[in-house]
């Protein structure tokens, strides 16, 4: 049995484990799951910290001034050990730093930390990325929470939808068998702004806008109690489930996989930042429960 850390509030506890700093559970104040079950007929993870890649490498490769490391999709957080560092009833910060195997795959160093804040009925997610080394520290992040679908409100599966904050025509990008974009893009499955989940929407993988144009979404089924996820430092966005399974996954990313065949230079990716020497990148998403 993982033993989680758990922190409370009034309204909300969560429970994290040290690896990957994950976010494993998300209850009410009645004790009611809000993430997923992670049925192993399904998937296992709960809601993985993606660093320093979102998705897929071309052929598993990260190229970077000249050398080429291998690393596989969404890279090394999400499986990592993360010591934490501040435990406090209503919050905690776990931290990674670069190690002799991480630098195999990802030649920089640097501290990551990812802090959770429980306030009344928000749960804040903080991560900050620090770029200890000597030259500009190139990298990607991404938040992946599994919410439970249906949420445990009595309302049937097909009544859930994610409704966008913004209108959102453009159309949206599609994954290759091997995870890297293709060249073809989707028309949009919006209704407005609104997405009515159904599994067929997800039978060629995630739906993805790059970029997206809103910063907050509302998830689940309007006239129950329902989820606002604010994102504001992401550029992309991903939603993903495997039909049939429990959850829906609405991934805030700063960071895409690569185009098909991309065999360019990590710095050039798209969806790539750059921290400078000593600096400092933070990202940000929150979870409210509205009732």
């Amino acid at each position: 049995m993982v033993e989680l850390v758990v922190i409370r509030s009034p309204k909300l506890s969560a429970g994290i484990n040290h690896v990957g700093a994950e976010l494993t559970s998300l209850r009410d104040r009645d004790g009611r799951e809000l993430m997923t079950n992670a049925d192993p007929a399904f998937w296992t993870g709960h809601a993985p910290i993606l660093f320093p890649i979102v998705g897929a490498l071309a052929g598993d490769t990260l190229r970077v001034d000249g050398a080429s490391h291998r690393m596989k999709k969404h890279g090394f957080a999400r499986l990592s050990d993360f010591e934490a560092i501040e435990h406090r009833d209503d919050r905690v910060t776990f931290r990674l730093t670069d190690s002799e195997d991480t630098r195999k795959s990802y030649p920089f160093a640097f501290a990551l930390d990812v802090t959770y804040v429980l306030e009344d009925a928000t749960l804040t997610i903080t991560a900050r990325i620090e770029n200890r080394g000597e030259t500009p520290m190139p990298a990607s992040f991404g938040f992946h929470p599994a919410f439970a679908w249906p949420l445990p409100y009595g309302e049937p599966r097909e009544a859930h939808r994610i409704l966008f904050a913004r209108q959102e025509p453009a159309a949206l990008k599609t994954l290759a068998k091997d995870g890297t974009i293709t060249p073809n893009d989707r028309p949009t499955p919006l209704d407005g702004r609104a997405l009515r989940l159904r599994d067929d929407l997800f039978t060629d993988d995630a739906l993805i806008w790059d970029p997206v144009a809103s910063d907050k979404v509302t998830y689940g089924a309007f006239g129950a109690p329902v989820l606002d996820i604010t994102f504001p430092d992401t550029p992309q966005l991903g939603i993903w489930t495997k039909p049939g399974a429990a959850y829906v996954c609405i991934e805030p990313w700063h960071g895409i996989a690569d185009p098909q065949g991309y065999a360019g230079d990590f710095r050039d990716k798209p969806g790539v930042f750059e921290i400078p020497v000593g600096g400092e990148k933070i990202i940000t998403m929150s979870v409210t429960l509205t009732t």
